[in-house]
């Protein structure tokens, strides 16, 4: 991921073993600096574009569709919201299925909850909106038929409310193409550091080494 390396430097005390002195560091990546979107940016709506994830494609894949480059996968990512990938990217109908049966086993096909069909009257007039959680004894008056009652509920198994769940994940905003470079800039601004007792460089910070023996 091309995200790490934007990321700036941190010279950190060395914790390795073969280490020869208390004044050795080693050189990581400060995970703890984070991009996010601007605030003008964010609520900005001509900067994004809709985007409807794909079946099987990964953060990357859609960074070439949209930039022309696997790079920018970490792009995708920000400008999504997207934190942790493995729960908030959507699975593939395979993995999915594999999830799923690993949650609930045996029960993959019992009825999770029950829920109302649109119902309308014989002028089409709504009268009952589908997708209402209701008991599985749920009626209504029948239109036309007042003395009848009609009982306009589904079953929702296991598998289809992962399903569901899984196909609400597609729907994401991403950066319009135009606006790359932009990001890219007001990126590489954030993760530069300023001047302070630990600044090397724009780049690199030194931690404090709590190991040292003063005199």
């Amino acid at each position: 991921m091309g995200y790490f390396r934007e990321l700036p430097n941190l010279r950190y005390p060395s914790f390795l073993k073969d280490k020869t002195s208390s004044l050795d560091y080693v050189e990581v990546k400060n995970i703890f600096r984070r991009a996010k979107i601007r605030d003008d940016l964010q609520n900005n709506f001509t900067v994004f574009d809709k985007f409807q994830i794909p079946e099987g494609a990964r953060p990357d894949t859609v960074a070439e569709a949209l930039y022309g480059s696997a790079q920018f996968d970490w792009v995708v990512l920000t400008t999504a919201g997207i934190i942790n990938v493995r729960s908030e990217w959507p699975l593939n109908n395979r993995d999915l299925y594999n999830y799923a049966y690993s949650k609930y086993g045996e029960s993959l096909n019992s009825v999770r909850f029950y829920e109302t069909t649109k119902v309308k009257d014989s002028s089409g007039r709504l009268i009952l909106p589908a997708g209402k959680v209701v008991d599985s004894d749920f009626t209504i008056p029948k239109p036309g038929e007042p003395t009848a009652t009609l009982n306009p509920v589904l079953g929702i198994n296991n598998f289809e409310y992962e399903t569901r769940l899984n196909e609400q994940k597609r729907s994401i905003f991403v950066l319009r193409e135009g606006y790359l470079q932009e990001f890219l800039n007001d990126m590489r601004e954030i993760m530069t550091y300023d001047e302070s007792s630990e600044f090397i460089d724009g780049r690199t910070i030194q931690a404090e080494n709590l190991n040292i023996t003063l005199p």
